[in-house]
């Protein structure tokens, strides 16, 4: 296949999606650390510095499925042009930026998967849709934060049960350890679930301007470039959303941050495995507001809450909308 997309134009837009990437750790780094902040667990700097570092952990333990889902399984990948791809990523950028100011934690998965599908039908119609992977992606939108809620009440009610005749001091020193664990198990999920999404986008990208030589893989550079963007991104932290994270929905504790942190540990690993473009920050959210409610409804802010799943329902439609815009105006130059 002949390249298709002159070489300054391409690196521009690796270029542009790699700063996507890098955006997402900044928005999300809430996801991984809120918990180890809040409680004091790791000082703001060493709790960045220690979720970067399990982001590109990722690299030698999280396969490439959603990184596959994401390049031919949201659009289908033969009419994907670099004009989609560039309205795509304005789309989740905007997106990402509007909410993070706002400080919400809403899903930089779903703004980018909206992005996709509002350029990519923008360019060719519903046709180019691919159904299985937008299905399974949007069932996921409300399965992930109900699955994440529903193992943290458990494991909450069961180390609760576990740990009732224990002295409270030697309690709280077992759950330190246990917390610290399972936020570096959460920061290897983030890393493998959401630098993946961006992998998908750039190997589409190379696939359709003919430099994959005609056959759909994702190149081991995509791989590390994506994995160390999202790592710096997480390094520069995103200090507004991890207040809402950490504190305005529920109190957390040692305790409470383990059953949050390893709760969404499982639904993130889980839909990696599958090859589902998950949204680790639903999944994480649900999770925090699980052990608020195991402990009691009124622990949980459901105001707040209110909002940040507002943000859920707006994200695709939103980014869809900003990705079809910007994808129209490419057809003006």
């Amino acid at each position: 296949m002949e390249h298709s997309l002159a070489l300054p134009l391409l690196v521009g837009l690796v270029a542009l999606a790699l700063a996507f990437d890098f955006l997402n750790g900044l928005h999300d780094a809430a996801n991984a650390i809120a918990t180890v902040v809040s409680t004091r667990l790791l000082s703001p700097v060493q709790a960045v510095a220690f979720a970067a570092f399990g982001n590109f952990a990722a690299y030698w333990i999280v396969g490439l499925h959603v990184a596959e889902t994401v390049g031919k399984g949201i659009i289908n990948k033969d009419v994907v042009t670099p004009a989609v791809v560039f309205g795509a990523l304005i789309g989740a950028m905007f997106w990402n930026v509007v909410t993070w100011l706002k400080g919400i934690p809403s899903s930089s998965s779903h703004a980018l998967i909206g992005g996709l599908l509002g350029a990519g039908v923008a360019h060719a119609g519903l046709g180019a849709v691919e159904s299985s992977g937008t299905i399974k992606t949007v069932v996921a939108i409300f399965l992930s934060p109900i699955i994440g809620f529903g193992i943290a009440m458990f494991l909450m009610l069961i180390t609760s049960w576990g740990f009732r005749g224990v002295q409270p001091r030697t309690a709280n020193a077992t759950f330190k350890g246990l917390h610290l664990i399972s936020s570096a198990a959460y920061s290897i999920s983030h890393g493998g679930n959401d630098a993946q999404k961006t992998m998908g986008v750039i190997a589409v990208l190379l696939y359709s301007t003919g430099y994959l030589g005609g056959e759909f893989h994702v190149p081991e550079w995509v791989v590390i470039s994506c994995y160390m963007a999202i790592a710096l991104g997480t390094l520069s932290g995103g200090w507004r959303i991890i207040k809402t994270m950490g504190s305005k929905l529920t109190k957390l504790n040692h305790h409470s941050g383990f059953c949050a942190s390893t709760a969404g540990s499982f639904v993130v690993f889980g839909a990696s495995a599958m090859g589902i473009p998950i949204s680790t920050t639903h999944a994480i959210t649900g999770s925090v507001v699980g052990t608020g409610a195991a402990r009691r409804a009124s622990a949980v802010r459901w105001s707040v809450a209110s909002r940040v799943i507002i943000a859920w329902f707006v994200t695709i439609p939103a980014s869809a909308t900003v990705g079809a815009l910007f994808y129209l105006l490419t057809r003006l130059w």
